[in-house]
């Protein structure tokens, strides 16, 4: 469900700004990825858009303690409940040179307003978004100076037009059952006299 939801995100926005014809203006379109590689080296290319995964925490409020009960070809079957999830995910440019530097500030602002006036995502309204994802709220992250160092040092990177974004409710289950059984067909009760 991660890459399903990130790559949803990708597409979403390529397609926002092949509307407002910015990826003619010499930025290619968003890509998925880390930004450096393990030697330290760019792994976004010059003039693009990345789009990067930096945490992954669950969502402990809205989570579910007990297990799922279904009946699934006439038997009871027990899953475990599902893990909500909330995703870190960043969208840097990496501008060649300095004239390229307000183009990546352009494509930064549209991605800012496209977020603003499409906040949350659900199958209905968008096609593209597996059904088997309930809903993608997503949310700017408001990161201090010190955040913003140590993130870019954990990512082992310089600092780069970026812009980060929470993006709730990835809901991950898995399908192995947890007990399988025959289905409940009585229920008796116990009648006691005193």
């Amino acid at each position: 469900m991660l890459d399903i939801a990130i790559k949803f995100l990708a597409d979403e926005v390529n397609t926002h700004l092949k509307k407002r014809a910015l990826s003619a203006s010499g930025l290619g379109e968003v890509v998925t990825g880390q930004i450096v590689d393990d030697a330290g080296k760019w792994a976004t290319a010059a003039d693009s858009i990345g789009l990067t995964l930096v945490n992954i925490e669950e969502d402990r409020i809205m989570r579910e303690h007990l297990p799922e009960h279904a009946y699934v070809n006439g038997s009871h079957v027990v899953l475990q409940p599902e893990i909500k999830l909330n995703l870190s995910v960043l969208f840097h440019t990496r501008p060649s040179k300095a004239d390229k530097y307000e183009q990546s500030l352009r494509f930064l602002s549209n991605l800012i307003t496209f977020f603003q006036a499409h906040p949350v995502f659900t199958p209905e309204e968008y096609p593209g978004l597996d059904p088997r994802i309930n809903k993608l709220i997503v949310e700017m992250l408001a990161l201090s100076t010190e955040q913003l160092n140590q993130m870019w040092a954990y990512l082992g990177s310089k600092y780069l037009p970026s812009v980060a974004y929470r993006v709730r409710m990835v809901l991950l289950q898995d399908v192995e059952p947890q007990s399988i059984g025959k289905p409940i067909t009585i229920i008796e009760t116990a009648l006691h006299n005193k």
